[in-house]
């Protein structure tokens, strides 16, 4: 005979889970939290396995995992795929997507410094600022990637 889970409130379960309560209704929207029972109440009902996926959805989001690859690897953990490295697939794919994202912060780092370094403390005029209306004004400045094409 199975002992069954407790069933937690959507409160209860967020603080559980460390999810809060609005992630979980939006996992549950994305369909990557089963739909939960409702107690006579209409109450949202989680068990102990629940509060785990949830766990496991806030560690790969903690990661900057995409939803996506969330569901990727959720989808891996339920399959009988004989595959057992198939989540290194998912995981590479993240990998460059982090490795792009690097190299961007690199280039707004380098931008940032060059910014700074105008900033002298002399005058009336806000260097920086007036540094910023020059660029404004005279360049093209191409967006990273990231921006263009978010990784979520």
């Amino acid at each position: 005979m199975a002992i069954e889970s407790p069933l937690y409130r959507i409160g209860e379960a967020a603080r559980l889970s460390g999810v809060p309560a609005a992630s979980i209704r939006y996992y549950e929207k994305e369909e990557l939290l089963a739909a939960q029972s409702r107690g006579d109440n209409q109450y949202r009902l989680y068990n102990n396995e629940e509060i785990h996926r949830l766990r496991f959805v806030r560690l790969c989001r903690a990661m900057d995992m995409s939803l996506g690859e969330v569901r990727t690897l959720l989808a891996l953990d339920r399959s009988s795929r004989s595959d057992a490295h198939a989540a290194c697939e998912t995981l590479d794919e993240h990998l460059s997507h982090v490795r792009t994202r690097l190299n961007e912060l690199r280039v707004l780092e380098s931008e940032l410094l060059s910014l700074r370094s105008r900033c002298d403390g002399e005058g009336n005029q806000c260097h920086v600022i007036e540094a910023l209306h020059q660029r404004a004004d005279t360049e093209q400045i191409p967006l990273p990637t990231s921006i263009a094409k978010r990784h979520v």
